[in-house]
């Protein structure tokens, strides 16, 4: 089992006991909202007893008063008023009954209260009775004493109903309140347990991320670390084979030179072996510099330091040396535009840019053909154009132009190191300036360089 089962495993252990407790909390909810509608509905039924109970007690009152007018006054609406009274009880103590329900006590209470209505009400029979026959006032005395015991018992009785009720409604809000607050405890609880479980997997998948890009960075490092051992392997290659060449020459020279001995020499081969060995020293130093110039940019440490400079005179230098030691019969035509005269610029690292650029184009172009060499000053800017006639540069090698040790698939058997436009466009971009090249395959290719300059190249 791998290390990635168990995680995934415990993640979906975690998601299961989420669920399960979501499930526990409405399972609870549930029940304690069946609780408080089951804790309602009595609430409900108690306040139904209390009304009703109040009413046939309001009902006997009205009875009451109804006998008295009768009896004081002989006004029969009294008597009927009696009448309705009474006939109103029974449906009401039918009520009472159905709100009792099972509650045995209660009902019992309510019998005892039934048969106290019961016996008051043949107590008012028998007083109206007495009144009608005009009986004499010790046997009225003798009822009223009888209905006043009632009175006393019927009080009892509601009171004992009413206090059995409250204590009930009591309860059941104590009830209510203890379930609202295990509710609170168990919802509590479980959002606790969840948040903890989801923090517990956002840990897991966070660690689990950290190892992924981990293990993405070590196999990025080790593909980096592969290709820097390729491109070192190369580069070495390449720096030994480009260096043979020159080298090879200058040994040749030196031997043809080493047999004439004592001999004097013939001035025409003495000076082409001069010249082989100076051409050889020259593009040896030349890749020197452009490998040390390639390292300190990509190390940082190339400066760019600019400085007033003549942009004629150093275009001029510029093109004497390149044609001088160049070995094509190309030629060079240089184009000042503009009235600015000079630039603030960076001297060597000028010298970098426009030096590999028309030693590229008079490498790759035919020869006897002619190379422009363009430049335009202006206060702010200065642009410098090349152009050649050459062989051109695939557009599918566009991509990779400016890479190191990167050389255009149509190159042939020309000789290079593939470091020349990468030098280029590194002193480029540490000027803050833009590259851009034209090129087709056959007709020869353009490129036009664009350099910023401060306030203090100001046209002279």
């Amino acid at each position: 089992m791998t290390k990635w089962s168990v995680e995934r495993r415990w993640i979906a252990g975690g998601i299961g006991l989420i669920l399960m407790l979501m499930g526990t909390v409405s399972y609870v909810s549930y029940q304690n909202a069946t609780r408080l509608i089951e804790s309602a509905k009595k609430v409900r039924r108690t306040n139904e007893v209390l009304k009703t109970l109040t009413d046939v007690v309001s009902t006997m009152t009205d009875a009451e008063s109804g006998r008295r007018g009768y009896i004081l006054f002989g006004d029969e609406e009294e008597l009927k008023r009696y009448n309705t009274a009474v006939e109103s009880i029974d449906p009401k103590i039918t009520q009472l009954r159905q709100f009792l329900g099972s509650d045995v006590e209660q009902q019992q209470r309510l019998a005892r209260f039934v048969s106290l209505i019961t016996q008051r009400l043949i107590l008012y029979r028998q007083s109206s009775k007495l009144y009608q026959d005009a009986k004499p006032t010790s046997a009225q005395a003798e009822l009223i004493e009888q209905l006043k015991q009632n009175k006393r018992e019927i009080r009892q009785a509601v009171s004992e109903i009413q206090t059995q009720e409250e204590q009930l409604l009591e309860i059941q809000l104590v009830q209510s309140q203890l379930g609202f607050q295990y509710r609170l405890f168990i919802e509590f609880l479980v959002a606790f347990l969840t948040f903890s479980v989801i923090l517990g997997i956002c840990i897991l998948l966070y660690r689990q991320l950290v190892k992924r890009q981990q293990a993405e960075m070590q196999q990025q490092k080790l593909a980096q670390d592969k290709e820097l051992s390729e491109l070192k392997l190369d580069f070495f290659s390449m720096v030994s084979h480009e260096f043979r060449t020159p080298l090879s020459i200058i040994l040749g020279s030196v031997q043809l030179l080493d047999t004439e001995g004592q001999r004097p020499v013939e001035p025409r081969k003495l000076h082409n072996n001069l010249h082989r060995i100076q051409c050889s020293a020259r593009l040896m130093a030349k890749m020197l510099t452009d490998i040390l110039t390639v390292m300190r940019a990509e190390a940082g440490k190339l400066e760019c330091k600019p400085e007033l400079i003549d942009l004629e005179a150093f275009c001029l230098n510029l093109v004497e040396d390149l044609q001088l030691s160049s070995e094509s019969n190309c030629t060079i035509k240089l184009d000042r535009q503009g009235e600015c005269t000079h630039a603030n610029l960076d001297e060597k690292l000028l010298y970098s840019i426009l030096s590999n650029l028309l030693s590229n184009a008079l490498k790759y172009s035919p020869k006897s053909s002619e190379v422009s060499f363009k430049f335009h000053c202006e206060p702010d800017e200065v642009t410098f154009e090349v152009t050649d006639q050459g062989i051109g540069i695939p557009p599918e090698d566009l991509r990779t132009l400016y890479q190191p040790f990167q050389r255009s698939s149509n190159v042939g058997k020309i000789t290079g190191s593939g470091l020349g436009l990468a030098v280029v466009k590194r002193c480029v971009d540490l000027q803050h300036g833009q590259i851009e090249v034209k090129s087709a395959i056959g007709l020869g290719t353009t490129f036009v360089v664009k350099l910023p300059q401060g306030r203090d190249g100001v046209d002279r």
